[in-house]
């Protein structure tokens, strides 16, 4: 084969990238609209002085392995979906859509209880680094306010997860981006009138920031639910959803089973990454600060290679269920390459950009500095993240949920973590070359990958025999 008709195999015609950027542009935009709004909000939260802010950051970590524990609850019905909409099987995308309901809900008010009865502890598992006691109480206080309001928008959260995921398995992007950027406009707006007290509106600080949020979450989910029932001729899974809330035995058998090892990995890998921050938390409240800011700045850039990943899913995923393995596997490298591609041009700007967000914030000008550091850490291993992504995602798409639970959480728990502890616990380190190094070990993570992908152990119809 010679070196072009190699390249060729990575690098797809105009076809295969319009199909592609239909996908994922919808669910780019969504990600970029949301994680602006979001850093708007930190900002805007972050004005009201550092111990809110480090507050805020600690209790939005705790609800975030909230939010990813949906992820994986409905990842698992997700892989079934996207191959049952490739087979043009409506009506098993129609159960798997009830399997996520009852689970997402089970999860949810399992959620909800953990965090009224320790949702404190939780928080000060955060406050044990260097800090003074004052500053430690302040933002404790802080944090559980907020978490207290935001206990009121994890069931609307859900709802609209729900339905947006089964969506994107069905190829509609834009209805759950159109509901997402909506709702992101009304957080911001909300936030602006509720924090500072502007129009009338009362000062409420951080508890009115938690409040817009919750508002905006509402309003998610009455646009994507009240869109999909009404065009339901489009959305045909949709169309006797709620008759019934049986799941044919077999189907809620095989997607347990393969469910569950996924919707493990995500929660032990959601834990992994509150562990990490914990642990990076024990060098100071400062610390705590800047990696709010720098963690908030990368999930706006992350947004691209993020969408990308679940682009991967779907797609690999519908050819997979259709039965054209070779197509499948071409998807995939291409997918790939374009995925790491993309993210050397973003962080080669989020790189740029480092200096100059954090001096946006109202904080002392140590966090700025520190924050901007770490930003370009984040940058120069965005490409190594990606590739990992795309891994996992295509990995997914063949339904081997046990081979990804070991390819993401089990090296999170048994690389990662120990490394972190070790390195915090035993070594006087600075946190920028500690946290360097944490990030670039996922380049082992990306050779295991490449090797599992280029073998092909990931191609499997999980439908074609199903019955529904």
């Amino acid at each position: 084969m010679t070196g072009t008709a190699r390249w060729r195999r990575y690098i797809g015609d105009k076809r295969f990238y319009a199909m592609v950027i239909a996908v994922v542009l919808p669910i780019v935009v969504q990600n970029a609209i949301t994680n602006f709004v979001s850093l708007l909000d930190n900002i805007m939260v972050g004005a009201t002085g550092t111990a809110s802010m480090s507050g805020v950051s600690i209790a939005n970590q705790i609800l975030f392995v909230f939010n990813i524990s949906i992820f994986g609850a409905i990842s698992g019905a997700g892989i079934f979906g996207a191959q049952f909409f490739g087979a043009g099987n409506h009506q098993g995308v129609r159960d798997c859509f009830r399997f996520k309901l009852l689970v997402g809900m089970a999860i949810t008010l399992l959620a909800m209880a953990i965090f009224v009865f320790w949702g404190e502890a939780l928080i000060g598992k955060y406050l044990l680094g260097e800090a003074e006691a004052a500053e430690a109480e302040a933002a404790q206080e802080y944090g559980m306010r907020y978490l207290w309001v935001m206990l009121a928008g994890m069931i609307p959260y859900t709802i609209s997860q729900i339905y947006a995921a089964s969506l994107r398995e069905t190829g509609n992007t834009r209805l759950p981006m159109l509901a997402g950027t909506a709702a992101v406009l009304v957080n911001v707006l909300f936030n602006y009138l509720l924090i500072f007290g502007h129009f009338g509106f009362p000062e409420m600080g951080i508890v009115g920031a938690a409040i817009a949020t919750v508002i905006s979450r509402f309003v998610e989910m009455g646009i994507i639910m009240t869109f999909t029932h009404v065009q339901s001729e489009k959305h045909l899974f949709i169309r006797g959803a709620y008759r019934s809330l049986r799941i044919p035995g077999p189907l809620a058998k095989a997607i347990a089973i393969k469910g569950a090892p996924l919707m493990l990995n995500e929660l032990l890998w959601s834990l992994g990454m509150a562990m990490l921050a914990q642990n990076y938390s024990m060098r100071g409240l400062s610390v705590v600060a800047a990696m709010n800011i720098s963690g908030t700045v990368a999930n706006l850039f992350n947004a691209v290679f993020l969408s990308i990943g679940n682009a991967a899913a779907i797609l690999v995923g519908q050819s997979l269920g259709a039965d054209l393995p070779e197509e499948a596997k071409d998807r995939a490298r291409k997918i790939l390459t374009f995925s790491v591609g993309c993210c050397v041009v973003m962080g080669s700007l989020m790189a740029l950009a480092a200096p100059f967000i954090p001096k946006i914030y109202n904080t002392s000008d140590s966090v700025r500095q520190l924050a901007t550091k770490l930003i370009w850490v984040c940058a120069a291993s965005m490409p190594v993240h990606a590739f990992a992504h795309c891994c996992y995602f295509t990995l997914r798409a063949g339904g081997k949920t046990i081979i990804t639970f070991l390819f993401d959480s089990a090296f999170t728990w048994v690389v990662s973590i120990p490394l972190a502890y070790s390195l915090v616990h035993f070594t006087s380190m600075p946190i920028v070359p500690l946290y360097a190094i944490c990030l670039f070990v996922d380049i082992f993570k990306c050779l295991i990958g490449a090797v599992m992908l280029k073998k092909g152990i990931w191609i499997h119809n999980i439908v074609s025999k199903m019955e529904t």
